[in-house]
């Protein structure tokens, strides 16, 4: 991991210390440590405040004396990420240290993520300056993070030169290219992969080849979309590293065919959860093609013996118990995601049948469960498959006695209504009307999923009673369902939920301006105009987009600066530990307090106020994330306020932790686990831990699982 560039805390020896170069072993004299100092200081105030100092932020970033000051100046450009400081960028890839010249290349990258996209003139300059940079850097890791660049700028022009670069013969070199370029069609489409050759790629896949080389190789094969990969995908099904097994089983998805599914179906029985859920996704993706007999439905059948194990699972041992038998107990829970991810993909309406079986085996297990927490596993994963049927029909009726009498009606209830959204050419779905009515809000914004995808007119007078109600998060959802309804008689409400922004808007700032776009068109013109200013920066964006849509212009929003009691936790100690305490057993986590404090001391301070006790994950995903933080359980909550967004150098690998986000700048509450390296969230979502023990615990985990406490402790140095 690269090291940390905050000096804040560090002592005025170790940063006289960081400042030597060459071969001058002098001191520096004690005025230049605490210039070094002060412009830390202010560095940090202006990323706080998203200001530029009136110039000065890009001043230090260009030509400060000190490489660590202009290390972090630059840092700080890329978390504010305005587009005007994008010089100082490309400057800082031609300064004569190769930290600076990285760091200039980390926050270029960051910038084409910008989430108000670049212009096409600002994307030429870019790749112009990346692409020279490219070619003249002589520094290992400084060229590293500029081919990273290049993958998440995307151009044609940077693919190119990417693609060159796979052919290299230094493993390291062209694997890190085959990932950038990975990473460039997973964000901006397989398109722009469309014309790489694939042979380097497969090249990597070698037995011989390093575990990274062999994870960037099945990392492109498997985001390409293209039939050419898949005799390499089937090669490396039989690597011995579970995440590039399961990054080839997920490229079989979009391009495999019926002659797949038997290895695939054998893939179901991976002693790595993770590779099996792919295999169970791909599958179902594959069933989706068949127009006959389907060998890729047949396969999912052999699915019922995972249920066996999920009811095998123990009572967990105490910490000071068996140490295998834990691991055994854990594995057992962690059968459950493939068949989560076969739930979560759905099978068309042929494969009921396989639905209908994976059920009768689940309830054929549960009574033999070993314990509740096994119990409470085959009941989820019996109402996931239950929605899953329900999305067949468009209409609600498994889920309406799913779960043997273990999972909570508007639990149940939300899941059938979130799935049933999602079914296409089934008409109306007057049937979700009712469910406007309910008193739990998780129901009432599923049936508004339903309603919006499948309207009819008797859902136009709940909605509007549904904008005009005390819980935000309901009536933003209701405002932009009734702007999808065309109900000209809910504007006034949404006007007057609009004028709620300024409070709310990380609730209501997107779903409102949706509906006014709908319902009163060029009239919101000056209501968006005047969000371009808004202190937050995902109002700003919203407005710039909705007025970019109504003008026909592209419109972008200003940088605003913060006010000085602008909101900021107190730091999280240098050293500090979150243990998550679930039924499944413990995961610890260590934060990266030096190179995100604000988001580490975030989740520190939470935890030590308990507020994570009793909250749930969320949303799991196999083989992606573990998603928790929200205390309404519906994904849409948080404390209350929202922290700026830390972006690091810290990769998203297996176990890394990181913050959710609804735009820039939005993190609270939420945050995520990952199961695998996920490229493509680098520079994007900020990371600012990483899992040290129960990462079985984390595999393990299913959607409604419970924090039951997490502990935040401070280690000695």
């Amino acid at each position: 991991m690269r090291r940390s560039l905050s000096v804040r805390h560090l002592p005025a020896w170790a940063l006289s210390l960081s400042l030597l170069s060459g071969c001058v072993r002098a001191v520096p004299p004690v005025e230049v440590a605490t210039a070094a100092e002060d412009s830390m200081d202010r560095i940090q105030d202006w990323e706080d405040s998203r200001s530029l100092g009136n110039g000065a932020l890009v001043a230090l970033a260009t030509s400060d004396p000190s490489v660590p000051v202009r290390e972090r100046a630059l840092r700080a450009l890329a978390r504010i990420q305005d587009p005007s400081t994008l010089e100082a960028m490309l400057a800082g890839l031609k300064d004569a240290h190769a930290d600076v010249r990285g760091e200039a290349a980390f926050a270029a990258g960051v910038l084409a993520l910008s989430w108000e996209p670049l212009t096409e003139a600002e994307l030429a300059s870019l790749e112009a300056a990346l692409l020279a940079a490219e070619e003249a850097e002589s520094d290992v890791a400084a060229r590293r993070t500029v081919l990273e660049a290049l993958g998440r700028l995307g151009t044609p022009g940077a693919v190119s030169r990417l693609a060159e670069r796979m052919r290299s013969e230094d493993a390291s070199l062209a694997g890190q290219a085959a990932r950038a370029v990975g990473v460039a069609a997973r964000i901006r489409g397989a398109a722009v992969a469309a014309q790489v050759p694939l042979a380097p790629a497969e090249a990597l896949l070698g037995v011989a080849q390093p575990v990274e080389a062999r994870l960037s190789g099945a990392y492109l094969l498997s985001t390409v979309r293209r039939p050419q990969a898949l005799a390499a995908l089937r090669r490396c099904l039989g690597d011995a590293d579970a995440d590039v097994r399961a990054l080839c089983a997920k490229g079989f998805g979009d391009v495999g065919g019926p002659e797949d599914a038997v290895v695939l179906g054998r893939l179901l029985e991976d002693p790595a959860p993770r590779v099996a859920a792919e295999a169970a996704r791909s599958l179902a993706k594959l069933a989706a093609t068949c127009s006959g007999p389907c060998a890729a439905v047949d396969a999912l059948e052999a699915l019922a013996v995972r249920a066996k194990r999920v009811a095998r699972g123990m009572p967990l041992p105490t910490a000071t118990g068996d140490a295998k038998a834990r691991a055994e107990t854990l594995a057992r829970s962690a059968e459950g995601h493939p068949l989560l991810a076969l739930a979560q993909q759905g099978l068309p309406a042929f494969g009921r049948p396989t639905l209908e079986s994976l059920r009768l085996a689940l309830a054929d297990a549960e009574p033999g469960a070993a314990s509740d927490v096994a119990r409470a596993d085959l009941a989820w994963l019996d109402c996931r498959l239950a929605a899953a049927m329900d999305r067949q029909v468009g209409a609600l009726k498994e889920v309406l006695g799913c779960g043997y009498g273990r999972v909570p009606e508007p639990r149940r209830l939300a899941l059938g209504l979130r799935e049933v959204a999602q079914t296409k050419g089934q008409g109306g779905a007057a049937f979700a009307v009712e469910y406007l009515r309910h008193p739990d809000a998780r129901v009432k914004l599923a049936a508004l999923d339903v309603v919006s995808a499948r309207p009819v007119p008797e859902a136009a007078a709940p909605v509007r009673q549904l904008i005009e109600g005390d819980d935000v998060v309901v009536a933003g959802a209701a405002a932009a369902t009734a702007g999808r309804l065309k109900d000209a008689k809910a504007l006034p409400g949404v006007e007057a939920l609009a004028a709620r922004v300024s409070q709310t808007p990380g609730d209501l700032a997107e779903p409102v301006a949706g509906a006014l776009v709908a319902l009163q068109g060029r009239g919101a013109e000056q209501r968006f105009r005047e969000w371009l200013l808004h202190p937050h920066a995902n109002v700003r964006r919203v407005a710039a987009q909705a007025l970019s849509e109504l003008t026909g212009q592209r419109v972008r929003s200003e940088r605003v600066e913060q006010p000085a009691y602008a909101f900021r936790p107190p730091a999280a100690p240098a050293h500090a530990m979150l243990t998550f305490r679930t039924d499944k057993g413990d995961i610890t986590v260590r934060l990266n307090s030096p190179e995100a404090p604000l988001t580490s001391g975030n989740l520190f301070a939470l935890a030590e106020k308990g507020y994570f006790n009793g909250i749930t994950f969320h949303r799991v995903v196999p083989d992606f994330v573990a998603q928790g933080g929200d205390p309404r359980g519906d994904g849409e909550g948080g404390p209350g306020y929202s922290i700026r967004c830390e972006v690091t150098r810290m990769p998203y690998a297996r176990g890394t932790v990181g913050m959710a986000l609804a735009g820039k700048d939005t993190g609270g509450s939420q945050f995520f686990f990952t199961h695998t390296p996920q490229p493509h969230l680098d520079g994007r979502y900020t990371a600012f831990g990483e899992v040290v023990s129960g990462m079985d615990v984390v595999d393990a985990l299913l959607e409604g699982d419970v924090i039951r406490e997490v502990r935040a402790v401070a280690l000695p140095h």
